[in-house]
């Protein structure tokens, strides 16, 4: 007489995914447990649900209020979110002397709070409400920040990424 297994799954919340499910059949199958699979019910999928992200010059802006007061020199990051935007976005944000080699749509940035190299906040944020303006999406994040520096003959400190200079 043979056995009735009954599996629930769900893309989300309770229950077991889709993969999870995979997985527990070839286990079966491996096995060579013999029976037969019969699909109850099945619902469409509910609709990604839309992110709503903040303005990339408001999401500068929450990035610096994280930041010590002291900071002085900073490496950030804008990731694009589709590299259709790449181009339009260098000249965008050319003021900020953009450099590629993140492996991704995006561009990496030097900023600096007083002086040194890099731009200033203030530069950084127009050129990112530039991006707003033209609806180009994307994500901020500062990479290393340092803070109290103070340059003796020269215009900041060299940070160093996957061994070349930055």
């Amino acid at each position: 007489m043979g056995s009735t297994l009954r599996f629930y799954t769900a893309r989300r919340g309770a229950g077991v995914g889709p993969e999870a499910l995979r997985r527990m059949l070839r286990r079966i199958d491996a096995e060579g447990i013999d029976g037969t699979l019969v699909l109850v019910a099945a619902d469409e999928a509910p609709p990604e649900p839309a992110i709503s992200r903040a303005s990339i010059a408001a999401e500068w802006d929450a990035a610096l209020q994280h930041l010590p007061a002291d900071w002085s020199d900073l490496l950030g990051e804008i990731e694009l979110t589709s590299s259709d935007h790449v181009d339009r976005a260098a000249l965008l944000l050319s003021p900020i002397n953009p450099t590629q080699g993140t492996g991704r749509p995006g561009f990496r940035f030097r900023c600096a709070a007083a002086a040194g190299y890099g731009a200033s906040p203030a530069m950084v944020r127009r050129c990112f409400a530039r991006l707003d303006e033209e609806r180009i999406p994307g994500e901020v994040r500062i990479l290393r920040v340092l803070s109290n520096a103070h340059p003796v003959g020269t215009q900041g400190p060299v940070w160093y990424v996957g061994g070349r200079a930055v």
